[in-house]
């Protein structure tokens, strides 16, 4: 432990679990308390794998007590703007303040382009998009009231830097979450907040559970060749949830301090040709 987030306080959703957690985990071993968040239940139709239970957010919770850091934690939908809103206060009145927003909680659904209905697109969207704005909505006054700045890292994809085959309300959202992030950037930096997009490659994390692998298989049949586009330049294939929490601490730190509006990949070199 280094303590480079001490005193400092982070406000994550999607941390029941995969990267969520792992963030979580990170950011406590690093001195800073957590506000976390996650829905905890059923996520919609299209999504083909597990859901998330409140037994695992729950454990999410002993995780980072285990750390000595101290952490609040709420089940709500990320589409509930006032629901995140009234976590957020909940947490900041608790733990004193807030300094890091991590925008993780994502929904992704394997689908042919035409198989795609209006509502699983509307779905991936509006988890993916507007769950993401009302995430920083709902942190980021906090932040700025703080006086002393902060980190805000938008949980972006592969897909928001190149694209996702058999996935196109992903690759849109995605897309749409790497915009997002540098238009906040632009208008936050005043206060002294950057704002960067994380863009993870494949990781070995619960979506993988249920249905999605069957799903993937099926919609690549469709069109043999296409995943090759996403494959690593490095023999690894897949990263780990705390491959990717490291990045996210390290854009959460001072380290980072002149980075902003920025497009960071942590894909295995996979969107780079």
């Amino acid at each position: 432990m280094t303590g480079r987030l001490t005193d400092k306080v982070a406000f994550i959703t999607g941390a029941a679990r995969g990267q969520g957690r792992a963030h979580a985990v990170r950011m406590a071993t690093e001195g800073a308390d957590i506000i976390a968040i996650d829905v905890a239940g059923k996520l919609p139709d299209c999504v083909p794998y597990d859901s998330a239970s409140p037994e695992e957010l729950a454990e999410t919770v002993q995780l980072v007590k285990a750390t000595g850091r101290r952490i609040v934690s709420s089940v709500v939908d990320t589409r509930d703007y006032d629901g995140l809103r009234e976590a957020a206060d909940a947490g900041v009145a608790a733990l004193g303040r807030l300094d890091i927003i991590v925008a993780n909680a994502g929904i992704t659904a394997p689908q042919v382009w035409d198989a795609i209905t209006p509502e699983s697109f509307r779905d991936v969207m509006d988890v993916n998009v507007t769950g993401t704005w009302n995430t920083v909505m709902a942190g980021a006054q906090h932040i700025i009231d703080g006086g002393r700045g902060g980190s805000i890292i938008l949980i972006s994809s592969a897909a928001g830097i190149k694209m996702q085959p058999f996935m196109i309300h992903y690759t849109a959202s995605k897309h749409a979450v790497t915009g997002m992030a540098r238009g906040f950037a632009a208008e936050l930096g005043k206060h002294s907040i950057r704002v960067n997009s994380l863009h993870p490659g494949a990781v070995n994390t619960p979506m993988g559970t249920g249905e999605m692998m069957a799903a993937l298989h099926r919609a690549n049949e469709t069109n043999p060749g296409l995943m090759n586009m996403v494959t690593p330049f490095l023999p690894d294939y897949i990263a780990e949830p705390e491959d990717i929490a490291d990045a996210v601490c390290w854009l959460a730190s001072d380290e980072s301090r002149m980075v902003t509006a920025s497009r960071i990949p942590v894909d295995l070199g996979s969107t780079q040709y």
